[in-house]
């Protein structure tokens, strides 16, 4: 079973239309603090629980939830958690924040960071070039590092699950501070 999806433009005419929205935003709290969607609040994707969710929304249980990520991928896994924990109604923001901002809808706005999708690019070369120099110039087992990057790479795009992007979303600068990340629940 997979959620339903709603494209940005749909869910703002809801909200302007004073039907209730309640909007989680899954990324990690650096991409959040740098731009989100207006009505949403942060529940990181990796400390998820869909029943502490549930049981703290906003609004009438047996409305909607929304949620929203960077492009869609992360809120599709949300949402399948939720399914999974027995929470039919939840339903994912097709597009995720860019497509909401590109549909100049409002969004709040604060320090610039770097996206967890550029910081895998950015460790996956660094990984990629330090094993190929070092089994170029030192011994050739150290090329055994690019291949295993190559591998998860290869693994990310078919299962769409990125063990390196869940990593580096647990890293200290992008964590936030701790009472942002709760106190936004």
């Amino acid at each position: 079973m997979s959620a339903s999806t709603i494209s940005p433009s749909e869910l703002e005419e809801m909200r302007r239309r004073g039907r209730p929205v309640d909007l989680i935003d899954v990324r990690t709290p650096v991409e959040y603090r740098e731009v989100h969607a207006e009505p949403a609040r942060l529940v990181p994707l990796d400390a998820l629980d869909p029943a502490d969710v549930m049981n703290t929304r906003n609004g009438a249980k047996e409305e909607p939830l929304y949620v929203i990520c960077r492009s869609g991928g992360r809120g599709r896994r949300a949402c399948e958690r939720f399914l999974a924990a027995g929470y039919s109604s939840v339903v994912n923001v097709e597009g995720g924040t860019l497509a909401w901002e590109q549909a100049g809808l409002p969004v709040v706005r604060g320090a610039k960071a770097i996206s967890l999708e550029r910081q895998v690019r950015i460790a996956a070369g660094a990984l990629v070039a330090l094993g190929t120099a070092l089994g170029t110039f030192f011994h050739l087992s150290f090329l055994a590092l690019p291949a295993f990057v190559g591998a998860g790479l290869v693994f990310a795009g078919i299962t769409d699950t990125c063990g390196m992007g869940m990593a580096l979303a647990r890293m200290p600068w992008n964590r936030g501070q701790a009472e942002e990340a709760t106190c936004l629940r």
